[in-house]
């Protein structure tokens, strides 16, 4: 359309300057008194009269006037299209010249661009630098497929030194991609259709979702059976990995537990109120929350996500024993209350350091909430289950606020639990401001 728009008007151009040269010719030569003469010529006349007319020297001699213009407009038309030809002919060779040039520069310039995208050391240059191609999923976003090699030589081949995690259909890997950028390798392996599923979710939701409480997938790679997802790295780890690991959670302070809860409720708050249409997790857990070197919290793992609003007998239940919500359980009904449910056990955990379901005989478990449900509201017990590791550092008004919140969260009924958002309002006010919450601390907090 722009070779278009530029020939036309310069096409009207030369044939407005033909018609101006064929215009400029003698008046005579197609004048209107000179019809009546020709047509006269066509009339007999007499020998006599012929005669006297070729001998008069003072008369004009018509038949030859009559060539001499003919021949002097024939030159004017042939010089005429000899230089609107001409013209004709550069303005081609001009267009030409352009689009091959044109063509040239948006190669190079697009070729530049991605030298930049995998050069430029500002954003996820290391890695992108190696990668296959770019396949585009939707209008916004990219997602950079991986070499095998690349990803072979950052983990060590794989090996167990550089394991950061186990799950259900794969293992995570920490690779070293270069001195300055790490990342987090989940290798799924395996034919089956749960395998594929999970791998497809995974792409499907993390190149749609973006929101800082919500991990970033930097690329895949597919090679032979197995399946690659690169994330990026959390120094970290998983919530699970820090109240239930080595340490026993002494790393985490009350006011970052509040951190991390608030976190957490925010990428649900996204999921479940900005998100169009809205989306389920199904999968809250502390294994899922990660942590970044300064604990901020990440959901991770969307394998199981869906739409909020699908039908129950097109979802297959899914979960982890201890977070999965009764009535999707028992009946199968699935909403992002069920998502609520979950937040809550994560929230018991944090505030007792214990796990969603603890074996207490060879044959028997029992859950946090069934363990703690009593004590919670009860005042003068509370104190008294709280982690050790943060006993008595808390202002007891904001651990009754956290344990009722809890409490809600749990509830059997689905429709007595609060939406996230009312969750999340409920607990930024007990986050200082410096960690992202409200809470404007002026003086030492009060003990127990």
């Amino acid at each position: 359309m722009n070779l278009l728009a530029l020939f036309l008007p310069m096409w009207a151009l030369s044939s407005t300057f033909l018609f101006f040269l064929l215009d400029a010719r003698p008046e005579s030569t197609f004048s209107t008194n000179s019809r009546p003469a020709l047509l006269a010529k066509k009339e007999p006349i007499s020998f006599f009269s012929a005669k006297m007319e070729t001998q008069s020297p003072g008369l004009p001699m018509a038949p030859m006037d009559k060539v001499v213009h003919h021949q002097d407009l024939n030159k004017r038309i042939l010089i005429a299209l000899v230089v609107a030809s001409s013209l004709l002919g550069a303005i081609l060779v001009f267009l030409s010249c352009f689009c091959i040039h044109r063509m040239k520069n948006s190669k190079n310039s697009s070729l530049k661009g991605k030298q930049n995208f995998a050069g430029n050391g500002h954003s996820l240059s290391p890695v992108l630098g190696k990668l296959n191609s770019l396949t585009m999923v939707g209008n916004k976003d990219s997602i950079a497929v991986m070499e095998y090699e690349l990803l072979e030589a950052a983990t060590n081949n794989f090996q167990e030194n550089n394991l950061l995690g186990e799950g259900g259909h794969g293992r995570v890997y920490k690779a070293r991609v270069n001195e300055k950028l790490l990342a987090a390798v989940k290798k799924l392996e395996g034919v089956g259709r749960n395998v594929q599923r999970e791998f497809e979710n995974e792409m499907n939701w993390l190149t749609k979702i973006q929101h800082q409480n919500i991990i970033s997938l930097l690329g895949y790679c597919i090679h032979d059976e197995a399946k690659f997802l690169v994330y990026e790295i959390m120094q970290n780890g998983s919530l699970e990995s820090q109240l239930h690991g080595p340490t026993h959670g002494s790393a985490l302070t009350w006011l970052l537990r509040m951190k991390i809860a608030v976190d957490v409720a925010r990428g649900l708050e996204y999921l479940h109120e900005h998100c169009n249409p809205p989306v389920v997790h199904r999968d809250i857990k502390s294994s899922n929350i990660l942590l970044d070197s300064n604990f901020n919290a990440k959901l991770s793992d969307f394998g199981l996500a869906v739409n909020s609003g699908i039908k129950a007998k097109s979802v297959k239940l899914s979960g982890t024993l201890g977070y999965v919500a009764p009535e999707y359980l028992l009946h199968g009904k699935l909403t992002d209350k069920s998502d609520v449910y979950a937040f809550g056990v994560v929230l018991l955990e944090l505030l007792m350091g214990r796990k969603p379901v603890e074996m207490i005989s060879e044959d028997q478990c029992l859950s946090i909430v069934t363990w703690a449900m009593p004590q919670l509201t009860d005042r003068s017990k509370l104190p008294n289950i709280v982690d050790p590791v943060i006993k008595d550092t808390m202002d007891l008004r904001h651990l009754y606020q956290v344990a009722a919140v809890a409490v809600l969260c749990v509830q059997q009924e689905p429709s007595y639990r609060p939406l996230i958002t009312d969750v999340l309002h409920s607990l930024i006010p007990l986050v200082p401001l410096e960690l992202g919450g409200s809470l404007r601390i002026t003086e030492p907090l009060p003990s127990a």
